[in-house]
């Protein structure tokens, strides 16, 4: 297979960590080739999806924390999305305005025989934190809303409550707002600008202190560890970009339970793969943009998750 990542400009990557390079070196041991874009690079031309992408490889016994970890093309050779055998769209969040842009092109180019994974229209379809609105059973009481009156009503009925945007990211803009909090309304007006956008509250999960776990949904089938994001001291995040720490651990009863239903469901609908966020027993988000961990959970337990990935993956083209 020739595969089109689409994906953060490459210098940027944090090559020994970063799931899309894992991604890369299961494609390669497996004798796949691959190019790059940037979302850039994508265009319409007289009704045709098309990209300027550039021949990549990684490099031999390549410094991994270093930045030659790969070698490229000379020039970029302009195609149409459909000319791949496979586009994986590994853009990192926010999904903004330009992201929802391209998940259109995505649709386009699916129209002309393209095999995009996660497609546009699902990754448009199940923005992240409202996607748990569908699976009410498995979350904690969780309001979504402006209006400072409802938001207030909501804290004072359950006292501890978590609020953070409905576009943030690693744990950008996530508050805990305590019982009595005198912060109460300057955080709310913060968050909303002055009520004019939405917000996600939830109320507290304890059991945070035992880590927001990751559990990855590969094809509607989770992958049996979960990488269980632990706080640092005095913090309410446990995302690993706010400082937290990752513990692999095998995914419990109630984890299989959440990511059957929600894997099987959402595999439907083009999702091959899913990042379930779970605190204790309760699903907090559904991350399907470029979900990450593949390499943590690995090196901790030694499943091959990008492995896994591109069995999938192949599978998935040669349907």
């Amino acid at each position: 297979m020739h595969i089109l990542f689409v994906i953060d400009p490459l210098p940027g990557l944090k090559a020994w960590k970063d799931s899309s390079v894992a991604m890369m070196r299961a494609l390669t041991a497996r004798g796949h080739t691959f190019s790059f874009a940037t979302m850039p690079d994508l265009y319409a031309h007289e009704g045709q999806i098309r990209v300027a992408a550039t021949p990549m490889q990684l490099a031999a016994d390549p410094d991994w924390s270093g930045h030659a970890w790969w070698q490229q093309g000379d020039q970029a050779d302009d195609c149409l999305l459909a000319d791949f055998d496979a586009v994986l769209m590994r853009k990192d969040p926010p999904f903004d305005m330009e992201y929802f842009h391209v998940t259109h092109l995505f649709d386009h180019a699916r129209a002309q025989g393209a095999r995009v994974f996660n497609s546009g229209e699902a990754i448009r379809n199940h923005p992240e934190k409202l996607s748990i609105i569908e699976f009410p059973e498995y979350t904690t009481p969780t309001l979504v809303s402006r209006e400072m009156a409802r938001l207030r009503a909501f804290h004072a009925r359950h006292g501890d409550v978590i609020v953070k945007p409905l576009d943030g990211m690693g744990g950008s803009g996530v508050f805990r707002l305590l019982p009595h909090d005198p912060n109460l309304g300057a955080v709310l007006e913060a968050l909303t600008h002055m009520g004019t956008q939405n917000i996600m509250a939830q109320r507290y999960i304890p059991a945070i202190t035992q880590g927001d776990k990751r559990i990855l949904i590969i094809d509607g089938e989770p992958i049996p560890y979960a990488l269980a994001r632990m706080p640092m001291a005095g913090e309410t995040r446990a995302n690993l970009a706010a400082g937290g720490q990752g513990v692999a651990q095998p995914l419990s009863p109630r984890d299989l339970e959440l990511a059957h239903a929600v894997g099987g469901r959402l595999a439907q609908r083009g999702l091959l793969l899913i990042g379930l966020d779970v605190i204790g027993d309760c699903i907090t988000e559904i991350n399907v943009t470029s979900p990450t961990c593949f390499v943590e959970i690995t090196e901790q337990t030694g499943f091959n998750v990008a492995g896994r990935f591109v069995e999938a993956l192949e599978h998935a083209v040669s349907a």
